[in-house]
């Protein structure tokens, strides 16, 4: 076989495995596993008096890797730098020309959006150079983060806690959900009143609901008294329906995923952490083996904040709507949506790279969360191709007194898109009513019934990481590629904790944003990050030099370092201890949660008169069933939630189901519920009563049967003769060296 003449780098085994499959013997294909150079960790790895030269050091434990990869270029005629298409991605091809020592002749960056076979050999056949301004963006930000983390985080471990980390990102990120914390606390909320009433057809069939609409003009009633004056003007009188609009209302499709719409759908449908739906995309990106087809790239490249679809793929998308839906359910042409301004818009939206390879189709082949984040992309760029779906309004007012009272409906008329796909929400809507009569201006109708309610308007919601992604996006704080890494640091750290999957900030995030803002307000400002996204924005286009840029900032930064130093001489900032309800039993005082080397804990804060500590656990509701104790959550050594009564091995009741706030009808006893994601039916585990739900019932994967348990054995018990037999073998080459060896000697 002849010598491969090409070298193809690029970062991960898959996609190595996916690329080598398309291009073939003459291409040697092999993965750097990320970078292989980067900044020196333990220290800052950047000359701030000599023009922030970073100095550059092959990464510890990749030294083989290296070598061999070094070894493969000086075979090679050509080394093609294959790396993602992003600034990050332009960064590691630079980095490895550098560390192979590679000769502007020799090296040649291809980029691919998706990865197909087409697209692939296409990027082969026409190799660019490395685009310089994409590296210095890259090494811009890395330097701006790297300065900003490597001096401001030893502040913090001075004056608050030490571990802790500053980021020019995160600490920005951890200020909107301290912001909108304390916008909820200093929410007053304003009362107003609902009237709702129940109107009748005279002398023919079909009542319908009406809402207080306003005295003709909108009005919201802020009071009882504004309430039941409208009541007592309407009491016993007729209405008059005073109007009926009919129409007809069309609902477009969603745009395309971007990473931040894509992170946000995740989040909303599948539970997805921003975090894991990227790692999840960049497999389905890199490829997956799909039966029939090998080694397949299944979605477009997905850090981009494009809107942008390729006509073939909507070409693709046009011809496969018409053959399954149908000519009516095809949008009549490609279907385009307008990015937003001061987006990169450097790659397409998010989309499969094959429409045909539908997503029951790969299912087998792919993880439950692989199918399910594929399906999302899959359906959703389907939809944009599909036809707006129809719907049939239906408004109608009725006067009484000079009071107007609406009711509103509509109903589906052609699904369009909606038969693919449709968005999911971060709040609920209003719910339109249930259908109404055919009802004719000047009918009178009578009321049967009135009910006025008292309202409160309630304070904005904690974001939840679907939110905020979409307000980091929307305030233009950090970019695609960073959005996940943000929201997982500001957990890890602790900054903010998720509280009924919304994030809210810990005494620790408030304490280190609020010094922060004191000492650091530029770094903290979300209109100065936003600008620095733009300003490194402008180094990728080649308008900004990119040591000028760090020199800017460094100069306003140092100074405002320098100044919370002096001005913190001698402080230790104090984050308040979080005080639960658990008494300590030896001095009675309430204690509270500590963090420690192996996590949180309840220490007494008694400390150092009382030294007492206990493991932290979750009170849940409901009564143990055995002995009507509290119930307790734990965590068994493998990791896996359980529930057991909070008198541990005195009482000995545990259970794998989740207790619930509610009583069970029939014996008054705790209902459970069964473990994971999803709404399901509570359930009684009294055997003793009628409503009683055997465990093999509770919708868990069923146990072995006999002939299953049975069949196990036999092989476990095939296996240990295996091992035995092995083990006696052994035994007997070691007795047969012995007397070798013996014979030898004599």
């Amino acid at each position: 076989m002849a010598k491969a003449s090409n070298l193809v780098i690029v970062e991960s085994p898959s996609k190595a495995k996916t690329i080598g499959r398309y291009l073939g013997p003459d291409y040697v294909v092999k993965a750097s596993m990320g970078h292989l150079r980067d900044l020196p960790k333990s220290k800052m790895g950047v000359d701030l008096e000599h023009d922030f030269t970073p100095q550059y050091i092959p990464v510890r434990g990749k030294e083989s890797l290296i070598k061999e990869l070094k070894t493969e270029a000086g075979k090679a005629d050509t080394v093609y730098l294959a790396t993602d298409p992003d600034r990050e991605g332009e960064a590691i091809s630079w980095h490895l020309k550098e560390l192979l020592e590679l000769p502007d002749d020799k090296a040649r960056r291809v980029t691919f959006n998706e990865i197909t076979q087409k697209v692939v050999r296409e990027a082969i056949q026409h190799p660019r150079e490395i685009d310089y301004n994409l590296v210095d963006a890259q090494q811009a930000r890395r330097i701006l983060d790297r300065i900003v983390g490597y001096q401001l985080s030893p502040l913090l471990w001075k004056k608050v806690r030490r571990g802790l980390s500053a980021g020019r990102v995160q600490s920005v990120a951890t200020r909107m959900v301290v912001d909108r914390e304390q916008e909820i606390r200093n929410f007053q909320p304003r009362e107003y009143w609902t009237i709702d009433v129940t109107l009748n057809r005279m002398g023919k069939p079909g009542s319908f609901v009406a809402h207080y609409y306003g005295s003709p003009k909108k009005r919201e009633l802020e009071n009882e008294a504004q309430a039941q004056e409208v009541l007592a003007d309407i009491d016993g009188r007729l209405f008059s329906v005073s109007s009926v609009k009919k129409a007809e209302k069309k609902r477009s499709s969603p745009p395309p995923f971007t990473t931040s719409t894509l992170q946000q759908e995740a989040s909303r449908k599948l539970g997805f952490t921003p975090k894991k739906t990227m790692m999840i995309a960049q497999q389905l990106y890199e490829g997956v083996d799909i039966a029939g087809e090998g080694t397949t790239g299944l979605i477009t490249y997905m850090r981009t904040d494009s809107l942008r679809l390729s006509d073939e793929a909507m070409a693709e998308a046009a011809q496969f709507i018409r053959a399954r839906y149908g000519a009516d359910y095809y949008y009549g042409s490609f279907h385009t949506f307008k990015t937003k301004s001061g987006a990169q818009d450097a790659h397409e939206a998010i989309r499969p790279t094959h429409v045909e390879l539908e997503p029951e189709r790969v299912r087998a082949s792919l993880t439950q969360d692989q199918y399910r984040l594929y399906k999302l992309v899959w359906s959703r760029f389907l939809a944009t191709q599909m036809a707006n779906a129809l719907f049939d309004t239906v408004s109608i007012d009725t006067e009484c007194a000079g009071h107007v009272f609406r009711a509103s409906h509509q109903s589906l008329r052609f699904a369009g898109f909606m038969s693919v796909y449709e968005e999911g929400k971060d709040e609920e809507t209003e719910q339109l009513g249930s259908a109404l009569p055919d009802l004719t201006v000047g009918e009178q109708v009578s009321q049967m019934k009135s009910e006025k309610e008292q309202h409160f308007t309630q304070p904005p919601a904690r974001y939840t990481e679907a939110t905020l992604v979409k307000a980091m996006e929307e305030k233009g704080v950090g970019r695609p590629s960073t959005y996940a890494a943000t929201i997982s640091t500001i957990e890890d750290r602790e900054y903010v904790v998720k509280q009924d999957k919304r994030l809210a900030p810990t005494p620790l995030g408030e304490i280190v944003t609020g010094l922060m803002m004191e000492r650091f307000n530029d770094i903290i400002d979300v209109e100065f990050t936003a600008n620095m996204e733009s300003r490194l924005d402008a180094v990728e286009e080649g308008k900004q030099p990119w040591k000028a840029l760090l020199a800017d900032f460094y100069q306003d930064f140092s100074k405002e370092l320098q100044d919370a130093e002096t001005a913190l001489e001698g402080v230790r900032l104090k984050v308040p201890e979080e005080e639960t309800d658990e008494v300590c039993e030896l001095c009675g005082r309430k204690m509270v949660i500590k963090t420690g080397r192996f996590g949180k804990f309840l220490a007494c804060p008694g400390f150092p008169e009382c030294k007492n500590t206990k493991p932290l656990v979750e009170r849940m509701p409901g009564r143990c069933p055995k002995c009507g104790s509290g119930i307790l959550k734990r965590k068994s050594k493998k990791g896996f939630a359980y529930y057991a009564c909070e008198k541990g091995a005195e009482c000995g009741f545990m259970t794998w189901d989740v207790p619930t706030a509610e009583d069970c009808p029939e014996c008054g006893q705790t209902l459970f519920k069964k473990s994971g994601k999803g709404r399901m039916k509570p359930f009684c585990i009294n055997e003793a009563c009628s409503r009683f739900l055997p465990e093999d019932q509770r919708g868990y994967y069923k146990k072995k049967t006999a002939a299953g348990e049975a069949e196990a054995a036999a092989k476990e018990e095939k296996a240990e003769a295996g091992k035995t037999t092995k083990k006696s073998s052994v035994k007997s080459t070691g007795a047969k060296k012995t007397v070798t060896r013996k014979k030898k000697e004599a």
